[in-house]
């Protein structure tokens, strides 16, 4: 029986922890991940330090092997994906497991890390 999009954001906020954004804040060794597209980005900002990856392109951006690997995506370091509202960021972090990235969390969205006056910088 096939899934609905919230069905599978629901299993994939049950199978991956949850951060704080005070939590992930504090974490050392951590690559933060923003995967709205870049047009949100530029409008509100992104955690300090984040690297950029839309969504769509985290398969590749995430992939050691791939050509189009993003440097920063390193498995043996905690990853913390967020977007908007926390869907995104529940799925990817989903699918970086299944690439082998052990040590996942999901923050939700980036007003919550920007209400609580956390690091931010331009997009």
């Amino acid at each position: 029986m096939a899934k609905t999009a919230a069905e599978m954001v629901a299993e994939a906020k049950a199978r991956i922890p949850a951060v704080t954004p005070e939590e992930a804040a504090g974490m050392e060794n951590v690559v933060f991940v923003d995967l709205r597209e870049a047009g949100e980005i530029e409008a509100s900002g992104k955690v300090a330090g984040a690297v950029a990856i839309p969504r769509g392109l985290l398969e590749f951006r995430a992939d050691p092997t791939h050509p189009m690997h993003e440097a920063a995506m390193d498995p043996s370091k905690t990853v913390v994906t967020y977007c908007a509202s926390g869907g995104r960021a529940a799925l990817a972090a989903a699918m970086l497991q299944e690439l082998g990235y052990e040590n996942v969390r999901h923050m939700g969205g980036f007003k919550d890390w920007a209400e609580k006056g956390l690091p931010v910088e331009k997009g």
